[in-house]
C-alpha cells in the first residue's frame, strides 16, 4: 500500500470501519443529548443512516470500482437518513463522493476537495446552519485538510492523524460556541459521530480488518473485557440476538399499524414473525439491537413472554419456531382516482393517528421523537399517496431534514414540506389546508399559520444536568417548550400548569392537551378542569394521543 494514495479497496475498508465504530459508540453518543429526555437517538440515528450505506456497499461483494462504491455510499445513507444528524452525515458522504468517484485513487489534495465539498454540500442541506455542531466539526476537519494537503503533505500516515486530531479540537470547542452544551457538560453529539466516524476511518487506513457480522453487530463486552471471554469461536450470524414476545394490546390494532409494524421489524432484522389474534400480538425477530423492538412493541401495549437470547453465545441448537399460518390477504380496493394534493404526517401514538387521519391525511407514518423515519421511510409513503403534490408534515424538528432530502430525491411528484416541529402545529397546518386552493397558496398558509402555535412537551429527566441556567434532577418532570426548558419540577401537573401560565397569552383562544399511552383518562380531565379554573376565558380540549415517553403534549393558540 502507497502511503501517498487510498485506491478503492482500502477507500471501501476505511468506510466500513468508520461505520464500525460509529456503531459501537452509539449508545455513548445517545446519552450526549442535551435534554436528558428518555429518547436521546442522535448515535441510534447516524448509526442506522450508515448502516444503510453500508448494506449496499457489501452487496456489491469485494468490488474495486471506485464509481459503484460511491454510488453505493451515496445512495445508501441518503435513503436510509434519520434525524438532523444522519441527514447531515449523509450529505457529508454524498459531497465527499461526487468528488472522489471517477478517481482511481485518492490523494491528499483529492481527499480536501472532498472534505471541501462534503461541508458545501452539507452546509446546503440545512436552511439555518449553526455553529458548535456537526457542521462546525466536519467544516475544522475540511480547513486543516486544505491547509496540508496545499503545504505539500502528501503522507496519509501524517495527514490523516493531523486532519482528526484538529477535528477533535474542534469537538471539544463546541460547548464554548454553544452555550447550551456548555451548561449541560456535554460536546455536540452529531460532532462526536463525525469524530467517530473519522477515527474508524483511519483505523480501516491502518489496516483494520472488517467483519460485516461485527460491523452490523458490535459486541456488547468492552474491548477490555474481551480476553474473559469463550476461546472457542462465535457463531458466524449476521444477526446475534433472538427477540420473542406477546403484546397484549390496550389500543385499537388495525391494518395499517400492522403494515407499519413489520416493516419497521423487517428492515431491522431478519426472520420476522408477526401473528394477530383478537387482542394480542405476536412478535419474532432475530435482530442486532433488541431494545429497538422491546420500545417499538410498548408503543402498542404491555409486553408479556418476553425473551432475548444472544444467539451467538448459546450453547445449545437454535429454537425452532412453529412457522405461522398466512393469514388471507385483504383484497385489493379499486385504485381512487388521482387527487390534486394528498398530505403525509409523522407521528407516534394510535391516538395521535387517529386525529390526523380524522382530519383528512392521506398516510401517517408511525415514528417521532422516539423513532425518526428515514428519508426511505417518507419516500415509500409518498408513493402510497395517489396525488400529483404531496405535502409532508414531519411534526417534529428532528424529521424536517430528511422530509427535505426526501422531497429532494422524488422526481415523481411534488413534494411540499410544512416546517411542522410539533404536533400541534402539525394539527394546525391540516386544518388550514383548503383542497380548492393552489398547493402554494396552502404552503403560506400552512406554514404562516403554524408559527402561532405554542407547543409544550412534558416527559422525565433521566440524569441530572442544567440547561438555561435550570439545574434538573435525575426523576424531575420536565416541560419541553419551543424555545427550551419550560418548567422542572416533582409534580406532573404542577409543571403543566405552569408551562401553560407561560403560553396563555390574552389572545389565547385554544388550549388542547394530548395525553400519552401513561396517562389516565381521569388524570388528563383533571388537569384540563385545573387549567380552565386558571384560565376561564380559554376552550380547552382534552385529546387521547396514546403517545409514548411523553406524559403530555400541550399547546396554546
Amino acid at each position: 500500500m502507497s502511503n501517498t494514495t487510498i485506491d478503492a479497496k482500502l477507500f471501501r475498508s476505511m468506510f466500513l470501519c468508520g461505520a464500525q465504530k460509529l456503531s459501537s459508540n452509539k449508545a455513548w453518543i445517545n446519552e450526549l443529548n442535551v435534554f436528558p429526555v428518555p429518547d436521546g437517538d442522535t448515535g441510534t440515528n447516524m448509526t442506522m443512516t450508515v448502516t444503510s450505506a453500508v448494506k449496499e456497499v457489501t452487496d456489491l461483494g469485494d468490488t474495486e470500482d471506485m464509481r459503484a462504491i460511491c454510488k453505493a455510499m451515496s445512495s445508501g445513507s441518503l435513503r436510509g437518513a434519520r434525524g438532523n444528524s444522519g441527514v447531515i452525515l449523509s450529505q457529508l458522504i454524498r459531497g465527499f463522493c461526487k468528488v472522489v468517484r471517477d478517481h482511481s485513487a485518492i490523494d491528499t489534495k483529492l481527499c480536501a476537495d472532498g472534505f471541501d465539498r462534503a461541508v458545501e454540500t452539507a452546509y446546503k442541506a440545512v436552511m439555518k446552519p449553526k455553529e458548535g455542531t456537526i457542521l462546525t466539526v466536519a467544516k475544522g476537519a475540511a480547513q486543516k485538510a486544505r491547509e496540508l494537503a496545499d503545504g505539500g503533505t502528501t503522507d496519509f500516515d501524517e495527514f490523516l492523524p493531523k486532519v482528526i486530531e484538529y477535528a477533535d479540537s474542534v469537538l471539544q470547542s463546541t460547548p464554548d460556541m454553544l452555550p447550551v452544551l456548555k451548561q449541560a457538560g456535554v460536546v455536540d453529539s452529531g460532532g462526536e459521530g463525525l469524530v467517530q466516524v473519522l477515527k474508524g476511518c483511519y483505523e480501516g487506513y491502518q489496516g483494520k480488518e472488517i467483519d460485516v457480522n461485527k460491523l452490523l453487530n458490535p459486541e456488547p463486552e468492552k474491548e477490555e473485557e474481551k480476553h474473559e471471554a469463550e476461546e472457542k469461536p462465535l457463531p458466524d450470524l449476521k444477526f446475534s440476538y433472538e427477540v420473542s414476545y406477546i403484546v397484549l394490546l390496550d389500543r385499537p390494532f388495525n391494518n395499517r399499524l400492522e403494515d407499519d409494524f413489520r416493516r419497521y421489524l423487517t428492515n431491522i432484522g431478519e426472520e420476522v414473525i408477526l401473528v394477530r389474534k383478537d387482542d394480542a400480538v405476536k412478535v419474532h425477530i432475530d435482530t442486532n439491537d433488541p431494545g429497538l423492538i422491546l420500545q417499538r412493541g410498548l408503543m402498542y401495549g404491555s409486553l408479556v413472554g418476553v425473551e432475548v437470547t444472544n444467539l451467538r453465545r448459546k450453547d445449545e441448537a437454535l429454537p425452532s419456531f412453529e412457522e405461522p399460518k398466512e393469514e388471507p390477504k385483504e383484497e385489493e380496493k379499486a385504485e381512487e382516482p388521482r387527487k390534486a394534493m394528498g398530505i403525509i404526517a409523522v407521528c407516534a401514538g394510535d391516538g395521535l393517528a387517529g386525529i390526523f387521519e380524522g382530519l383528512g391525511v392521506d398516510y401517517v407514518i408511525s415514528g417521532g421523537q422516539t423513532m425518526n423515519p428515514s428519508t426511505a421511510d417518507i419516500l415509500d409513503a409518498v408513493e402510497k399517496v395517489n396525488a400529483d403534490t404531496v405535502f409532508i408534515l414531519p411534526n417534529n424538528k428532528n424529521i424536517i431534514l430528511a422530509a427535505n432530502q426526501a422531497a429532494a430525491m422524488d422526481g415523481e411528484k411534488k413534494l411540499i414540506v410544512i416546517p411542522s416541529k410539533t404536533i400541534p402545529q402539525g394539527i394546525t397546518a391540516v386544518i388550514n389546508f383548503m383542497p380548492d386552493q393552489d398547493p402554494e397558496v396552502n404552503r403560506e398558509n400552512m406554514t404562516e399559520e403554524i408559527a402561532h402555535v405554542k407547543t409544550c412537551e412534558v416527559t422525565y429527566a433521566v440524569r441530572d444536568t442544567m440547561i438555561d441556567d435550570v439545574e434538573i434532577k435525575k426523576g424531575n418532570m420536565m416541560a419541553i417548550g419551543d424555545n427550551g426548558i419550560m418548567d422542572v419540577g416533582e409534580d406532573r401537573n404542577t409543571v403543566c400548569l405552569s408551562s401553560l401560565d407561560k403560553m396563555i397569552s390574552p389572545e389565547t383562544e385554544l388550549v388542547s392537551i394530548y395525553y400519552g399511552e401513561d396517562v389516565k383518562e381521569e388524570d388528563a380531565n383533571a388537569l384540563r378542569d385545573a387549567v380552565l379554573a386558571a384560565h376561564p376565558n380559554c376552550e380547552v380540549e382534552v385529546q387521547n394521543g396514546g403517545q409514548p415517553v411523553y406524559y403530555y403534549i400541550l399547546s396554546a393558540e
